[in-house]
């Protein structure tokens, strides 16, 4: 976490691209995980215009209308890191910010998010949309912030319920303890 907050002496020595962004009030669950409201993340191979439309692509391709910026950076982060060692993945990532600027008037981020919606599904079937969702869904998903937000009650490396049981459905009724299977015997 402390990778992504802004400290005056960070934002100073910062050389390349930066992200920054404030959470979100409603992030109730990141406020308190978070030592700051404000965060940034340095980017290293991409400008800020491609780190930003990444971050947004990320959004449209997994919308999580309260889960905050900052989780999404996350994506960027790890593209950005990947890309500083493979130069086909960094022209990759290029490439897709491109497309996406030039497949309508300009700057794809001041477009509607209707009409930014249309050009994410048609770069479905490209490299570029299956990079940064295979990157995402781990990215995204896989980090205390969103454990946070998600109300996940493990932190990371935590092996989840598999032997404390999974019944959190309060929507279906109960069902019969032979439906769950065998429950692995903890030593």
């Amino acid at each position: 976490m402390s990778d992504y907050m802004v400290s005056r002496r960070a934002f100073l020595r910062g050389g390349g691209a930066l992200l920054t962004g404030t959470l979100a009030a409603s992030s109730g669950a990141l406020a308190l995980f978070a030592p700051t409201s404000s965060w940034a993340l340095e980017l290293t191979t991409l400008n800020r215009h491609q780190g930003q439309t990444v971050l947004a692509f990320t959004r449209q391709v997994f919308p999580h209308e309260t889960l905050d910026d900052a989780v999404y950076a996350l994506v960027v982060k790890d593209l950005d890191r990947e890309a500083a060692v493979d130069a086909s993945l960094h022209a990759l990532l290029v490439d897709g910010v491109d497309r996406l600027d030039g497949s309508g008037q300009g700057d794809w981020l001041s477009r509607s998010a209707d009409e930014q919606f249309v050009q994410v599904k048609a770069l479905e079937p490209t490299p570029f949309f299956a990079k940064v969702h295979s990157t995402a869904v781990v990215s995204l998903y896989d980090n205390d912030m969103a454990f946070a937000h998600f109300g996940y009650p493990g932190r990371r490396g935590d092996p989840g319920y598999i032997h404390r049981g999974f019944n959190d459905l309060h929507w279906l009724p109960e069902p019969p303890a032979s439906a769950s299977g065998p429950i692995p015997e903890t030593a």
